[in-house]
């Protein structure tokens, strides 16, 4: 797709020799394979879009299923700390 090839792109055009471009586009294809090139292109289009068209953005984006959420839809923050012995409060700093 686009994506893909516009992130095949940047990897032949930043690395210093056109052999490290040539591996990172074959790990491209491998993770194409391995997770379908609808995925692969899903993953290229996300790591465009927070500017990390590395192999190990698109990668880890696999890996974790970020692919297969839209881009506006927020990823949940922990609220508070959890309880714990070894979580010091307030009162300790004072």
């Amino acid at each position: 797709g686009t994506a893909t090839a516009a992130v095949v792109r940047w990897q032949m055009e930043h690395r210093a020799h056109p052999e490290q471009g040539y591996r990172s586009c074959l790990g491209l294809m491998r993770l194409g394979r391995e997770y379908g090139h609808d995925r692969l292109e899903a993953a290229c289009a996300r790591a465009q879009s927070i500017r990390a068209p590395h192999y190990k953005s698109v990668a880890s984006i696999l890996s974790c299923g970020l692919d297969q959420r839209s881009l506006d839809t927020p990823i949940p923050a922990q609220a508070s700390l959890p309880l714990h012995e070894n979580v010091r409060g307030p009162d300790y700093y004072h």
